[in-house]
């Protein structure tokens, strides 16, 4: 962050992270109260994993490679993975979704209203 605010200087930087819990750590915050408002930090919220197709691939892979082997090094781990993706590759389907529209706006409201609370009290 540190690098992102030099570059640029003098401008408004709004950042879109995760859930995770470092966005609450005393470091986090203190650094957020010196950029002053200049750094406004976003959170998705708790609840809206399933918004990002990424975690829901993260989650496959992770039952059904990482979990379900034992690696003896980096590179092994990578090569079970890119085989599982060229496996998954040659038969693959959309992941469907499962929500109605409704649930996905409600939803898309709650996380503004999260949003916008976290703002609040970030600047």
């Amino acid at each position: 962050m540190r690098k992102v605010v030099a570059a640029y200087f003098g401008t408004k930087i709004h950042v879109v992270l995760d859930n995770a819990s470092v966005r609450t750590s005393e470091d986090t915050v203190t650094w957020l109260a010196k950029q002053k408002g200049r750094v406004v930090f976003h959170f998705t919220s708790t609840s809206s994993s399933w918004l990002n197709q990424i975690e829901i691939w993260n989650g496959i892979i992770t039952r059904q490679v990482i979990r379900r082997g034992t690696f003896s090094s980096v590179k092994i781990l990578e090569n079970q993975i890119e085989s599982f993706e060229t496996k998954w590759n040659i038969d693959c389907a959309p992941i469907n979704w499962t929500a109605t529209a409704d649930e996905i706006i409600d939803k898309v409201r709650s996380i503004t209203l999260d949003m916008e609370r976290l703002s609040v009290l970030y600047v």
